[in-house]
């Protein structure tokens, strides 16, 4: 076949106005595309135990997929239980938590006064006009903590009715997505789905490894070191992780408060240290082992997706944005005219070294070679 070649210019113009184009049908569908991301997510996490029920059980596909329904219900309930249980008794403590904010606050203004010799009016004068600056942006932290968990019940409705027509129609959208393309390319198209399926379950899996992990290492960190509502905390941490760097931010700016206001300002320190160890140990070990260097974007658009998806989901843009990135590299990179942007979004891999080549004996077996 003779295919004509655009100028580049022309060929620019056409890509700038289709990224314009999805970028407003993402926006303007933002109430619908949303729950249906997050509910193909969740049924990909939840796929292997579905066809669990359907292959060695004999389930019908309706009766697997109520079950599985029932069983993300189940622990959906308990983590609203949990963080319910523990708002409850932290609102119980916040008139002692105040009163210790006072003291400490008192002190610390004190010492300002007698270090500095910035009289106490002055340094309260500072504060108001702070806080005035500050005032139309306070809601972004209370946003980010709550925002998980008060999305909204339509949302909520979509988000469970997508997940049941996923699990019970995959069969269906997957004949859809391959009977799309010709015939000659139907092969590959398969195989690339089925690539794309595996791959996001894998990472969808290890995410979710990657957050018990990290809420763990969080809530035994806060625990050893004295800090009131460890495993709130903790939990709090391994959830908002999934936003990288922005999310232990948020985290660290939250725990040092409440070390703060219910520890001494030396704890905040260590608190501080707690958190660039988990870190650490997150980015350089559970990230690669867990969560797979295959699937690794790169911080430049990493940065660039957390953005782009709070211009256009809001926060829970800011938390689907990085699987939807893994899933477009997971795409790109099984495409042939698309495997530059898709190495464009992963991480610089270091060349490896040649090594020297040694004669095999034919006796070895494929087996062994494997």
């Amino acid at each position: 076949m003779n295919f004509f070649k655009l100028p580049f210019l022309l060929k620019l113009t056409l890509v700038i106005i289709s990224i314009i184009g999805i970028g407003y049908l993402l926006e303007l569908g933002q109430s619908i595309l949303a729950p249906f991301f997050l509910a193909f997510l969740m049924a990909m996490l939840f796929l292997p135990f579905a066809n669990f029920l359907e292959k060695k059980i004999r389930f019908p596909r309706s009766v697997s997929t109520v079950i599985s329904v029932l069983c993300m219900l189940v622990i959906l309930a308990g983590l609203i239980f949990f963080f319910g249980s523990q708002l409850s008794s932290f609102t119980k403590d916040l008139p002692h938590l105040r009163m210790q904010f006072d003291t400490v606050f008192n002190g610390l203004q004190n010492w300002v006064s007698h270090t500095f010799n910035v009289k106490i009016h002055e340094q309260l004068d500072y504060i108001d006009q702070a806080l005035n600056k500050l005032l139309s942006s306070s809601g972004v932290i209370l946003g980010f903590t709550f925002g998980i968990f008060s999305t909204g019940l339509g949302f909520l409705i979509f988000f469970i009715l997508f997940f049941i027509f996923i699990l019970n129609y995959r069969r269906i959208l997957n004949n859809f997505i391959v009977n799309v393309f010709s015939e000659k390319h139907k092969a590959s198209v398969q195989e690339v789905v089925s690539e794309v399926r595996v791959m996001t379950k894998k990472y969808i899996i290890g995410l979710c490894i990657q957050i018990i992990i990290v809420s763990s290492l969080t809530s035994i960190v806060l625990a050893s070191l004295g800090v009131k509502y460890a495993i709130l905390l903790g939990v709090l941490t391994g959830l908002l992780n999934v936003i990288p760097y922005l999310g232990i931010c948020i985290s660290l700016l939250i725990s040092c408060f409440i070390a703060f206001a219910t520890a001494t300002p030396s704890t905040c320190i260590y608190v501080i240290i707690g958190y660039i160890g988990v870190h650490v140990v997150d980015g350089n070990i559970v990230l690669p082992f867990v969560v797979g260097s295959k699937v690794k974007i790169n911080a430049l658009f990493s940065f660039i997706g957390i953005l782009v998806g709070e211009h256009l989901w809001g926060i829970s843009g800011m938390f689907l944005c990085i699987p939807a990135i893994a899933i477009i590299k997971i795409i790109f990179e099984r495409v042939d005219g698309l495997k530059p942007w898709g190495k464009l979004l992963g991480e610089d891999q270091k060349p490896h070294k040649k090594k020297k080549s040694y004669k095999i004996s034919k006796n070895i077996t494929l087996k062994e070679m494997d």
